[in-house]
């Protein structure tokens, strides 16, 4: 049985960025960012499916950012078709970093953690039940999890997109250098992980 592990896992494109320009509710991935998840969502490749199908298995808590919570939570967000793990819609529990809560939510499942990412990682571990913690997004909250040491290891899930402008995911880090574990390509995307331990 292998150990559970802290994964930051994010797609993100060739010139690194995790959504396009201008995201918000309407436009989740930014305008023109769709490309970024088609690995996940509109894929017919064997292993786009594989990879999604074993991460989501693997995975017993999730931990995100409040915009992206904000926008999963909104009228274009998850639904009982579509939620953790695309089309899987599987249900882990998902804890939420934020310095302030929502009054109201449309979905369940979701704790808001006010104390910062290293608590709600380790509130995740509890909860996970043996089984991996992903850091799933926003670029701030996987940006954290790498820079301060607290994730085990970084999947990315690159787009052949050139997306030009958008949410960059690493910028103001530390210099570190990272140990490359494994790649797998499709015409999607390189999906490819690095240990940081």
């Amino acid at each position: 049985m292998t150990t559970p592990r802290i994964i930051a896992d994010i797609s993100i494109s060739l010139d690194g960025f995790v959504t396009g320009p201008d995201p918000d509710l309407e436009h989740g991935l930014g305008v023109g960012g769709e490309p970024l998840h088609t690995w996940a969502v509109g894929s017919d490749d064997p292993v786009d499916a594989e990879v999604l199908r074993d991460s989501t298995e693997q995975t017993g808590a999730v931990v995100m950012g409040r915009r992206l919570f904000d926008i999963i939570d909104g009228p274009n967000g998850w639904n009982d078709e579509m939620a953790y793990g695309a089309g899987h819609a599987a249900t882990p529990p998902v804890f939420v970093v934020t310095h302030d809560p929502p009054a109201t939510t449309r979905l369940d499942g979701f704790t808001f953690v006010t104390d910062g990412i290293a608590a709600a990682i380790d509130a995740a571990r509890t909860a996970a039940g043996g089984r991996n913690v992903v850091v799933m997004g926003g670029a701030e909250v996987v940006r954290q999890s790498v820079d301060l040491g607290l994730a085990d290891e970084l999947r990315l899930h690159i787009a052949p997109i050139l997306l030009g402008a958008g949410t960059p995911l690493f910028t103001g880090v530390r210099r570190r250098e990272l140990t490359a574990r494994s790649a797998r390509w499709t015409r999607h995307a390189a999906h490819v992980i690095y240990d940081l331990s």
